[in-house]
């Protein structure tokens, strides 16, 4: 029995694997050989080697790169969808470091060299459910969070973890301007339990579809949660803290009755402005495409546990 396979899919959901192996053909053919990060500073795809865990996937059939990397919400590049793969082309990722600090015994700060050589990566195909309705499936590249936490030791009063995204109005014109980026209280900021972030889902993700992160998926380095919806998993992270106390977060203190602090995919508990019972799967792109329905976790039911005897319609 495989503890964390996903229940509900058929081989028709599989994508075939002469379309995945082609991939991989179409990334060699590019020249991106090797292992780690392109040798310019400004984020430019470098393959990233990895080992497929099949007790992480989604068999769901994969979003194509192209959607991926060209429908995303990151404010800080702008609020309209294309606008991050257009703005964030120059955006600078070497040398990047990520702090680790708070109630730990062992804060320690990381550069991207550290980040990829403390864990084997492994790719993990984990569905993406966005609070908005639509969903993806992308093949990250990273490992478990908990590795990197437990490198720190935390302590025994640490309960949360707190993630903070880089913010340089120089780079980000919506940091730089409100009008531009939503008018967001920067930087960016999430935060999950701490067994929700020591989790084996919860992925540390420095690479998809198996390059280094395009910078508008959150280059260098994000996270990936994938029961909860996408905007808690933060972008282009410099600090990751752990606190006794619940953080705030940028959507939470932004809307607070719309977006909860546990923001868990659930179909039965609605967005006030639209319902969560279904979702459209990029790249479909018409209204009137049939909409599939929603799965309690996304899918993720070995996640329940982490909520017992709480009331999931009240804490989402």
């Amino acid at each position: 029995m495989k503890p964390w396979h996903t229940p509900g899919l058929t081989s028709n959901d599989i994508t075939s694997e002469s379309i995945y192996l082609r991939r991989r053909e179409l990334i060699a053919a590019a020249g991106l050989t090797g292992i780690g990060l392109a040798t310019s500073s400004t984020a430019q795809a470098a393959t990233l080697k990895s080992i497929r865990n099949a007790a992480f996937v989604a068999t769901d059939k994969e979003t194509p790169f192209a959607s991926a990397s060209t429908y995303n919400n990151f404010y800080e590049f702008g609020t309209d969808k294309a606008d991050p793969a257009k703005t964030a082309k120059n955006f600078v990722t070497t040398p990047w470091q990520l702090r680790v600090e708070g109630e730990c015994l062992k804060p320690r700060t990381f550069d991207l060299d550290d980040l990829l050589k403390l864990a084997p990566l492994e790719e993990r195909v984990y569905r993406l459910r966005c609070v908005e309705g639509w969903s993806m499936v992308i093949p990250w590249i990273g490992y478990s969070l908990s590795t990197l936490i437990n490198a720190v030791q935390p302590k025994g009063n640490a309960k949360f973890v707190e993630f903070l995204s880089l913010a340089d109005p120089k780079q980000m014109p919506g940091v730089a301007s409100r009008f531009v980026g939503g008018g967001l209280d920067w930087p960016y900021a999430e935060g999950l339990r701490l067994d929700e972030a020591m989790h084996p889902l919860t992925l540390l993700t420095l690479g998809m579809y198996g390059q280094t992160l395009p910078p508008q998926n959150g280059a260098p380095v994000r996270l990936t949660v994938p029961w909860k919806y996408g905007f808690k998993s933060a972008k282009s992270i410099v600090t990751i803290r752990l606190t006794a106390n619940q953080p705030a977060t940028a959507w939470n203190k932004a809307i607070a009755n719309e977006y909860g602090f546990f923001s868990n995919v659930n179909p039965t508990v609605d967005h006030p402005r639209w319902t969560q019972a279904t979702e459209r799967r990029l790249p479909e792109s018409s209204v009137f495409a049939a909409k599939r329905k929603t799965l309690m976790f996304n899918g993720y039911d070995q996640v329940a546990s982490l909520y017992t005897g709480m009331d999931l319609k009240r804490f989402f």
